[in-house]
This record gives structure tokens, sequence and C-alpha cells, in this order.
């Protein structure tokens, strides 16, 4: 597929993962807007982005922003949702509910939420892809609760391909990969747990977010794939 005169939205693409899918979809030609919750941010981002970007600051937890956004967007192609959060993890017999609930507010009903907005606009013969994460396909201690996040949203991909068609739905599940969501830990803690994961991973090192961006473009460019989730974590989970 051309990119050139596609019109490609990035929810969550100020910076880490998404930013890289915003970089990679431009310089192949098409038109992208990100949004964030920082406007700082965005702008930073679109600094670097260049020609054929746009921005726009939202917060996607909140309906009304959500609903008024898309009535003002306007049709377009694709649809890439890397909204997240941070928490929800910690060993279960001590894991703070409130914080997992905190948790599915952060990533799997702003994603829902968004998903099914788009669908007044969103052209029939395009794409959603999902970002989901790694801690679904592994069972690691210490991220049930993350798991349950992300393993509640691939749950969804293969019904909504079907239910959706001929809109596309896929997934990615990124591993470890070297974005700002880091930042919350210290320094120490994250790189050890980055030489933890690259030591384990058959690929022999921690994912990059033009790893995920790639994956992203091959799920938009490539019409005959749907309802599939791609492992994008250097065969962490098969460890």
């Amino acid at each position: 597929m051309e990119l050139d005169g596609q019109r490609i939205l990035i929810m969550g693409g100020s910076s880490g993962i998404g930013l890289a899918a915003a970089r990679m979809l431009t310089e192949a030609g098409a038109e992208v807007t990100i949004t964030g919750r920082n406007q700082e941010k965005i702008n930073a981002a679109l600094s670097q982005l260049g020609k054929g970007a746009y921005g726009r600051s939202i917060d996607a937890t909140a309906i009304s922003e959500l609903q008024s956004f898309f009535k003002e967007y306007g049709a377009f192609d694709h649809l890439v949702i890397s909204v997240s959060g941070a928490a929800g993890s910690g060993a279960f017999h001590s894991l703070n509910l409130q914080d997992l609930r905190h948790g599915f507010e952060a990533k799997f009903w702003p994603q829902v939420s968004i998903a099914q907005l788009s669908l007044e606009t969103i052209c029939n013969t395009g794409s959603i892809t999902f970002i989901t994460a790694g801690s679904s396909r592994k069972a690691r201690p210490g991220t049930a609760g993350l798991a349950a996040i992300n393993g509640a949203l691939d749950a969804m991909i293969p019904t909504l391909a079907v239910e959706l068609r001929p809109l596309r739905v896929n997934a990615v599940s990124p591993g470890v990969i070297a974005t700002p969501w880091w930042d919350r830990v210290g320094e120490e803690f994250r790189n050890n747990i980055f030489a933890q994961a690259a030591e384990n991973a058959p690929a022999r090192r921690i994912g990059q977010p033009e790893d995920v961006a790639q994956a992203i473009s091959f799920l938009i460019q490539n019409t005959f794939v749907t309802g599939s989730i791609i492992d994008c974590d250097g065969g962490a989970r098969l460890c």
C-alpha cells in the first residue's frame, strides 16, 4: 500500500513508540496527527517530525474530549492507539487493587473508547492497531495486573476483526522497549531490568521504539492481515 495521501491518527504519539511510528509514517508520505496530554511534548515532537505532521492536546481518559475531537477531525484512514499508563504492577499478594483500577482507567478504557468513537469517521477499508504489551503473553511474577489489562485488549482483537470487517483490527504486543515509560523508575533499577531482559531474550537485546514502529507500519500497509497480534519482544515470551 502506498501511504501518500493516507490520513493516519496516532493517539498517544508524542513520545516513545507512538512518536517513532509517526516519524516512520510521515517519512513514508502519510499525513499523521499525533495526540497526547502535554502540549509542550506535542510541540517538541512536531519539531522533530516536520512536514505532514500535526498535533492536538487531548486527555484520552475524558470521553467528552474524545467525542469532540473525532467530530472535528473528520474522515481518516488508519488509527494507532498507543495510549498507556503505568499503574497495576507488583506482587499479587500485596497488589493495591485501586492501583490496578487506575491501570485499567489509564489504558484499557481509553483504548476501547478511542476505538469505538473512531468508527463514525474511520475509512472502512482502513485499520485500527492497538498497542498492548508482552505482559499478557509471558508469565512473569509481579505483572499479573499488567497482564490483566493488556490481556483484556488482546482478547478483543480477533472478535473485533470479524465484527468490524472489512475494517482491519490488529495489535502489536511489545516486550521491554527503551522508551520514556521507564523514566518513572530509578536509573539503577531500569538498567538492571534492561540488562536482564537483554540476557534472557533470544534476540539478546532490548527493543527500541523503531522496532515496534516497523510492526505498526506493516499492519497498516498489509491489507491481508487482520485479527492478528504481533509479538515484538525479541522472543522474550518464549523463555
